[in-house]
């Protein structure tokens, strides 16, 4: 059973932010830059919420809003879910299966150390049981 500090060692800690009084266009501009579809808002050094292409989507585009004059306090989620190191694939993807979220900040006391994305948690799973399989043929080959 991998843990998210496992995961987080292979993918990489980068974390990609932008703070709460961007625009939305800022935002979405570094989602294309860095190939990302969510971004941390961080400010004063504090998580304070996390903006995804869905809400891109669903709070500036379809309702007419400019997402060059539109802050990204306006559209980001505030009430943050989050996992930390020590927690299992299996546990992040029930948090993130439970709340429909495709992206999960890393907090080790209080401090961000990453991001998941639900296609880090599957491609962890289909390591983790490509592992399995290739194990139990060399145990039946011997």
């Amino acid at each position: 059973m991998s843990v998210v500090k496992y995961i987080l060692d292979s993918k990489g800690i980068d974390v990609w932010a932008v703070s709460s009084d961007d625009s939305v266009f800022e935002a979405i501009k570094m989602m294309a830059e860095k190939n990302v579809g969510a971004l941390l808002v961080i400010d004063d050094e504090q998580l304070s919420g996390i903006v995804s292409e869905r809400d891109y989507a669903r709070k500036v585009i379809l309702k007419g809003k400019s997402s060059e004059k539109t802050p990204v306090k306006d559209i980001m989620t505030a009430n943050i879910i989050s996992a930390h190191p020590a927690q299992t694939v299996e546990e992040c993807m029930e948090l993130m299966s439970a709340n429909r979220i495709r992206h999960l900040p890393v907090l080790d006391g209080g401090k961000i150390v990453g991001v998941l994305s639900i296609g880090d948690l599957v491609k962890a799973i289909i390591d983790e049981q490509q592992f399995t399989i290739t194990q139990l043929k060399s145990y039946i080959a011997s």
